[in-house]
């Protein structure tokens, strides 16, 4: 099995030209949203490196195959997390099922945004001594000084926070780190397996639930000559001779006492339903204790009769901005007119948008040899994020004043049984956490997609006041809603109308905005929240 899979859920990955949606080609992390069904069998276990091939967000099981779902809340009404990911730690011999274990779980908890995190992906990095013992068999990787303990806490705390992480991927073949890195992001459920998985006390401190894969020796020794020697190139007097001198005696000092750490021993490994099953009632009541309950309409309606915040700006409504309004607001405007009209207050806004960035005093000397003060920005990048699909229209606007500026997506669809944002598809250029980033969508009502696409920067290590909304309309309650949460992020709109109606409508509002650009039909009884244009 890899070391770092997503099993159900999303997890940011990479070939994501699958997915159909345009991005910038040096971003990281990616989501193919549903795929066709493909064969149901379990596949072979493969395992070169500590990284699994780029796969559809599914989980093939030996009894159906289960789609990735959308990621709900995992922050409170304050925007920050109120619950830390439930950790499962799986410790045991080398070659005992330790993943098997993991896949059987996740199969039978059948919930969304599961990560596996495999402790052979935090190998350390070998000198060229070591290199050379490792080709021989006579460097112990079964030692707790093998791994790089401190980078392992450190990732998997933030991992538990809620927090992007980049993970090393380590290949066993060159016994070495390859040069990319994975990110992964987003969990309600961590497994964590390693053969020392017990053995660090800050490690422990990190475990919700500690389990411990009991194997035969006998059994482990045989899947583990069978791995070496198909899926690793090793010969078979290689594989005994680390067996004898590491991986045997570092059991018996360093993983089976840890046995007594463990709440739960499962004896027989993946075969052993009777214990996977408790630990399955177990960690779903944990996830029932830890779901967040909060009434987004509630919040907002509390602040109705707050001034707005000093954090919004609303572009000035001279005539020329009032009469755009006119038009696109107009339900009897043709498609092309309100697509033009849309384009010019895009345009308007981005370039009030920029006036709030940082700039520093620049003196340049005009052709005429004469000195100018002038301003220039003071920061590293300007980042755009659109939140999809409506969002995506003011790309063009922004690309049109910032060159080369680059763009990153986030997909938010509401889910039409629980109401709650869903976050499907997320996609950010490298190193975003440096940057100033435009974050933009056409509408907001309530404010739950928004605050659900700030919360993914944060979590991106992008600072809050960083972070600028531009949004064509806005409702009160929307803008209320995310500086409740967020009081550092700039609001940046045309306009803010007062009302949203039942069905979270803005009113007098704009209608769907993304059916009328894209010349798509919403139902009758569509939201801003619905379809391809699911933003609040």
């Amino acid at each position: 099995m890899s070391a770092l899979c997503t099993e159900s859920g999303i997890l940011e990955l990479e070939n994501s030209e699958k997915s159909g949606c345009r991005s910038d080609s040096n971003s990281e992390g990616s989501l193919d949203r549903l795929l066709p069904a493909v064969a149901t069998t379990l596949s072979p276990r493969k395992r070169t490196t500590s990284q699994c091939k780029s796969e559809p967000p599914l989980l093939r099981t030996n009894k159906r195959t289960i789609y990735t779902a959308g990621r709900p809340p995992w922050y409170n009404e304050h925007g920050t997390q109120s619950k830390e990911a439930f950790v499962i730690g799986l410790c045991g011999g080398s070659a005992s099922g330790k993943t098997t274990v993991a896949r059987k779980i996740i199969e039978a908890l059948d919930v969304p945004w599961v990560v596996l995190l495999s402790m052979d992906s935090f190998y350390k990095v070998l000198s060229v001594e070591e290199q050379q013992l490792a080709k021989s068999n006579d460097y112990n990787f079964d030692h707790p000084d093998a791994f790089d303990i401190t980078l392992l806490v450190h990732t998997l705390r933030k991992l538990k926070q809620g927090k992007s992480v980049k993970i090393p991927v380590y290949d066993f073949t060159i016994h070495g780190r390859q040069k990319e890195w994975k990110t992964v992001y987003g969990a309600s459920v961590i497994i964590f397996e390693g053969i020392m998985s017990f053995a660090d006390k800050e490690l422990l401190k990190l475990l919700d639930m500690k389990i411990f894969v009991d194997t035969d020796s006998d059994i482990r020794l045989v899947r583990r000559l069978h791995r070496d020697i198909t899926e690793r190139g090793r010969d078979i007097e290689g594989v005994i001779k680390q067996y004898n001198k590491f991986v045997k005696p570092a059991f018996e000092q360093y993983i089976e006492p840890t046995m007594r750490l463990a709440d739960i021993v499962v004896p027989r490994g993946g075969g052993n339903m009777v214990a996977i099953d408790l630990i399955v009632q177990h960690v779903h009541s944990q996830l029932e204790e830890r779901k967040l309950r909060w009434d987004m309409a509630a919040l907002a309606s509390a602040h109705q009769s707050q001034p707005l915040p000093e954090t919004l700006s609303v572009l000035e409504s001279t005539p020329q901005v009032r009469g755009m309004h006119t038009i696109i607001r107009n339900k009897e405007t043709s498609r092309d007119e309100f697509i033009f009209y849309s384009k010019r207050l895009m345009r308007l806004l981005i370039e009030h948008a920029l006036s709030f960035l940082p700039f520093q005093i620049c003196t340049v000397q005009t052709p005429q040899g004469q000195d100018y003060d002038g301003r220039s920005f003071h920061g590293k990048r300007i980042t755009g994020v659109s939140i999809l699909r409506a969002g995506e229209t003011m790309e063009p606007a922004l690309r049109a004043v910032c060159k080369d500026v680059r763009i990153g997506k986030i997909l938010i669809q509401t889910n039409q049984d629980t109401g709650e944002p869903e976050l499907h598809y997320l996609r950010l250029p490298k190193d975003i956490s440096e940057d100033h980033v435009i974050l933009m969508d056409c509408t907001v009502s309530t404010g739950a997609a928004a605050m659900m696409a700030v919360r993914v920067l944060l979590d991106h290590d992008v600072q809050e006041d960083k972070i600028f909304l531009v949004s064509l309309l806005m409702a009160e309650m929307g803008v209320h809603s995310v500086a409740y949460a967020f009081p550092q992020v700039k609001i940046i709109t045309t306009a803010v109308d007062k009302k949203v109606n039942d069905l979270f409508h803005i009113i007098p509002g704009i209608g769907n905005f993304g059916d009328r650009y894209f010349g798509t039909d919403a139902p009758p009884d569509w939201s801003d929240d619905d379809l391809d244009d699911p933003c609040y």
